[in-house]
């Protein structure tokens, strides 16, 4: 998906769920960083290696998910049952910034999962669906379908 896409999605998948404008930036943060730490695909030399780089290692959720246990680990928790009366994006949680970029990091591999190829047990094993081309027309239906459904949800619940 392109960014902008992402950052919409996730964004407003982030504050649906939270109803918090910190964490809805940190989880939009979250989601171009897989992209981001790639590099940029147009620029220099290194631009012919990009390709190949892409959907790598920073796609991995797998890492993602293993940063939100060491932040919930550093936080003092040893077991999920510990969680803070609200969650562990509650207010309490003083780690919530970190567990939010690394969840608007998972959703941008879940978005990316239908438009391509992604890693999912292991860095070079790959899966995912092609539900559209990166830049279509349908890229931009998905995204606008996810929107509505997110706030149809959020009125009806």
């Amino acid at each position: 998906m392109k960014w902008i896409n992402h950052q919409v999605v996730t964004g407003v998948i982030m504050y649906a769920a939270t109803e918090d404008l910190l964490l809805t930036a940190c989880g939009m943060a979250g989601a171009i960083f897989p992209d981001k730490v790639e590099g940029n695909p147009r620029r220099g030399l290194m631009s012919w290696g990009w390709r190949s780089r892409h959907r790598g290692w920073s796609h991995w959720p797998l890492l993602y998910v293993a940063v939100i246990g060491l932040l919930l680990k550093w936080q003092g928790m040893s077991s999920l049952l510990e969680l803070p009366a609200g969650g562990i994006l509650s207010e309490t949680s003083p780690m919530r910034i970190g567990i939010a970029l690394c969840l608007g990091a998972l959703l941008h591999i879940a978005e990316d999962a239908v438009c391509g190829k992604v890693p999912v047990l292991y860095p070079n094993q790959k899966w995912g669906l092609r539900l559209f081309k990166v830049g279509s027309v349908a890229e931009y239906v998905f995204a606008l379908a996810v929107v509505l459904l997110c706030y149809m949800v959020k009125v009806l619940v």
